[in-house]
């Protein structure tokens, strides 16, 4: 019985840390183009740096079915695009002020982040 609690107690950390709590390194924007992979519940790249003022094209592919993955929203640009399964959609940016922006699905479980930084401190 005590291994079972183990378990289930490991499991409950498993799913906080990979839902809420792992960043993974983020992505130096390129030639003012992004593309992300929607797929297996997250976005690849889900956190994407750029220098301020740039304006960004990010060009999503959702491989994910799940109706959660079917829009993109970037609440603070008020921008929301709806994700075609397996074809490509690109969402244009205008240029950013030093901050993080965050971008998520409809029902904020697929989570992102553009971090927009002085052009001085950007790295890539």
């Amino acid at each position: 019985m005590m291994v079972i609690n183990i378990l289930g107690v490991l499991l409950i950390a498993l799913i906080v840390w990979w839902f809420w709590l792992y960043r993974e390194p983020a992505a130096a924007m390129e030639a003012g183009e992004v593309t992300i992979e929607v797929k297996d519940g997250i976005y690849s790249p889900a956190h994407i740096r750029l220098k301020a003022g740039q304006s960004l094209s990010l060009k999503f592919i959702r491989r994910d079915p799940s109706p959660c993955a079917s829009v993109v929203v970037f609440e603070d640009f008020d921008v929301s695009e709806e994700l075609p399964l397996n074809k490509a959609r690109k969402v244009e940016l205008p240029p950013m002020q030093p901050g993080r922006y965050p971008f998520t699905c409809q029902m904020q479980m697929y989570k992102g982040e553009l971090i927009v930084e002085k052009a001085a401190d950007a790295h890539g």
